[in-house]
């Protein structure tokens, strides 16, 4: 979500690696040490496969819906098309559609194949990218006393100016690295235990370097550019008034490069879910042989795909903001997800089916209520919500009352 980070940077300063890069190492490690071995031994597909083994169907498709929203790649879609906009002139509208079109034609053609080979080469670009703007930075305005002295004084705090509150529930969001459908997926493929523990923990190293160069980029567009209006954009116009014409491309390369990794991941798990953990389980899982089984769910991602472009193209119009989205989908659907799904890799914390079904809609249901009645109180973009608490609260309080009710009666059973 690079631009999500530019704009972010650009905001609040030094607080976009404190709420984006902090809490997100902390449950990667967690994952890494205590989940990925068990993930990786359950040798299942996907998130929903792991809720049927342990609950139920109803429960395994419930999973689906929440799996499929927290894997939208719509936040990537609208950061590609702010490119197209920027580029080309087109309007955002009309840029996300080409940008999705180029997308889905990529992914059906080349399927997991082109997913696999593109980011190998995407990881060395993202990186060369932001390696190459830091020196004109420094050299053209110079290091730690530039910045301090030309951004606002929040922005070299950890908070940026935001409520403590605010910044906790962007750590429960992170949470959602917990229930990551791609962190699950790498798991289930990887070769044995220690290579999906071992991979996560050096991935941690490599988002510290990458946060530590994307977080400097950001406060350097704040300073340089104090007055954007489309502060996404901070990155791209820092690149246009610092960069010469080669440095620039390479910067764009790595820019692009960086949201098309996730971009084409995205949607790849998002049309799986959709064609094999939706549309298969619902109307052809009791009817299909087993021969036929493969063939008809790639069709069926296929179409999932299509699917997938035409819900990233819905959210990224409605909420053009890729904070907001994040912030959105983190807050509704992390809460359903996150209690169920970790706890059923623990034969000791596993609750019966009932329990787990009822925290996993519970819990996304006040979430996007509490969320809706605060747009109501206020506005889209301005909620009021009740005795001002954040709607992940409360989602996670009701979906852990549901989850708790089960564990004690399965401890009284005993």
């Amino acid at each position: 979500g690079i631009l999500g980070v530019g704009e972010f940077s650009y905001r609040y300063g030094i607080s976009n690696w404190f709420i984006f890069g902090v809490p997100y190492y902390f449950f990667a490690i967690i994952f890494a040490v205590f989940l990925a071995p068990k993930i990786n031994s359950a040798r299942l597909h996907t998130i929903p496969d792991k809720l049927l083994e342990s609950y139920d169907r109803r429960t395994a498709l419930m999973g689906s819906f929440l799996t499929l929203f927290i894997v939208t790649p719509a936040p990537y879609v609208l950061m590609v098309g702010l490119i197209v906009e920027m580029i080309s002139g087109w309007n955002l509208f009309v840029s996300v559609i080409f940008t999705t079109i180029l997308s889905v034609v990529y992914l059906y053609s080349g399927g997991l194949h082109s997913d696999v080979r593109t980011n190998a080469l995407e990881f060395v670009l993202m990186y060369i990218g932001f390696a190459v703007i830091l020196p004109y930075c420094y050299n053209g305005y110079g290091g730690l006393d530039f910045i301090r002295s030309h951004v606002p004084p929040a922005h070299l705090t950890l908070t940026g100016g935001n409520s403590w509150q605010y910044i906790i529930a962007w750590f429960f969001i992170a949470s959602w690295t917990m229930i990551d459908p791609a962190f699950h997926q790498r798991c289930y493929a990887a070769r044995n235990s220690n290579v999906a523990r071992y991979g996560i923990l050096v991935s941690v190293i490599f988002w510290l370097l990458f946060d530590f160069m994307t977080s400097t980029v950001g406060l350097y567009s704040r300073a340089i550019l104090p007055n954007l209006t489309q502060p996404a954009m901070s990155y791209p116009a820092l690149a246009e008034v610092l960069l010469p014409p080669f440095v620039k491309g390479l910067f764009y390369v790595g820019l692009l490069a960086t949201i098309m990794s996730s971009l084409e991941s995205l949607t790849f798990i998002s049309a799986v879910t959709i064609g094999k953990d939706i549309v298969y389980r619902v109307f052809f899982e009791q009817k299909i042989t087993s021969l036929r089984k493969d063939q008809l769910i790639r069709r069926l991602s296929a179409l999932g795909i299509i699917i997938t472009a035409l819900i990233s193209i819905a959210l990224s119009m409605l909420i053009p903001s890729v904070i907001k989205i994040w912030y959105t989908l983190g807050t509704i659907f992390v809460p359903g997800l996150i209690v169920p799904l970790v706890t059923s890799y623990f034969s000791r914390l596993k609750v019966d089916s009932n329990s787990a079904f009822l925290s996993m809609t519970s819990g996304w249901v006040t979430s996007f209520l509490w969320l809706a009645i605060g747009m109501f109180r206020g506005s889209l973009n301005s909620p009021q919500y009740i005795f001002s608490v954040e709607p992940m609260y409360p989602g996670l309080l009701i979906s852990f009352f549901f989850y708790g009710h089960g564990l004690r009666l399965k401890i009284l059973t005993k």
